[in-house]
């Protein structure tokens, strides 16, 4: 009876997942030229010929397309219906943790966002303001929408708007610090302006704690990831490398995971 009910449910949330991440590709394609995300329809970004209904399927219109134009058999990147596989995975992941609730919908949106700016900023070094301000902004009402999942008063209201803002306010000075202070010791920039509005951004979601956990995740696999690059030669100690996809998994990790890190933090070195 559970499978009957579960898998269902499990395939739902695949297709709007990957619907949603159709439309991230969209955006992810659009926002960094200027184009509007919502007109001219979905189309082949070599010849322009608009996309049949079939072609637009998320996922399976690449498959059935062997992944190349069905006009111009230009080769369409792969990388659409990994966009689109990836976003309906994390969806999933979302809804197993925190099930039908607000927090489900909002996150899925915090995921989407992250997803976006995260392959922008591989793409072109920038994570663009219209998506970290709108994020923002919606983290703040995120946090004014979870007083509805506990008791719905007035403090709360405003409690949760100050975890918000608090948040914000935290990563926009954090990261501005570690640039002043980062380029006084290296003698060149460290950390791009839109870091700081990115962990600006994730504060207002997360709150100001989570948000220090989610940039020391970032940090360490950041880290990681440049000492190898560099040892193995791909980077030179010089060459800069987008920090926006790091925060992005950092943020991902702390929602799911947040305050059971926290939680074995506190119990190994400040046991009661």
């Amino acid at each position: 009876m559970d499978l009957l009910i579960t898998g269902p449910i499990t395939l739902i949330i695949l297709a709007l997942g990957a619907s949603i991440g159709s439309f991230l590709n969209v955006v992810i394609y659009r926002i960094p030229t200027g184009l509007s995300i919502f007109w001219p329809p979905s189309r082949c970004p070599k010849c322009y010929s608009r996309l049949k209904p079939t072609e637009n399927v998320p996922i399976f219109g690449w498959l059935s397309l062997g992944g190349r134009c069905g006009h111009c058999r230009n080769p369409i990147s792969i990388r659409y219906p990994v966009v689109e596989l990836i976003t309906a995975l994390l969806f999933l992941v979302v809804f197993w943790k925190f099930g039908i609730s607000i927090s489900t919908l909002g996150y899925w949106a915090f995921f989407s966002w992250l997803l976006a700016l995260s392959i922008i900023d591989l793409d072109t070094m920038t994570l663009p303001n219209p998506l970290t301000q709108s994020g923002l902004i919606f983290g703040l009402a995120f946090q004014l929408l979870t007083t509805l999942e506990t008791n719905f008063q007035v403090i709360n209201l405003s409690n949760h708007l100050m975890i918000g803002i608090i948040g914000a306010v935290v990563g926009l000075w954090l990261f501005d610090l570690i640039s002043i202070f980062g380029s006084i010791v290296f003698g060149q920039t460290v950390m791009g302006g839109g870091d700081a509005k990115l962990a600006a951004m994730i504060g207002s979601w997360l709150g100001w704690k989570y948000l220090l956990l989610a940039c020391f995740l970032a940090c360490g696999m950041g880290a990681f990831v440049g000492g190898t690059a560099i040892a193995l030669g791909w980077l030179n100690r010089r060459q800069p490398m987008p920090f926006g996809p790091f925060l992005a998994m950092g943020a991902s990790l702390t929602v799911i995971w947040g305050s059971d890190i926290l939680s074995a933090y506190f119990s190994l070195f400040f046991p009661r």
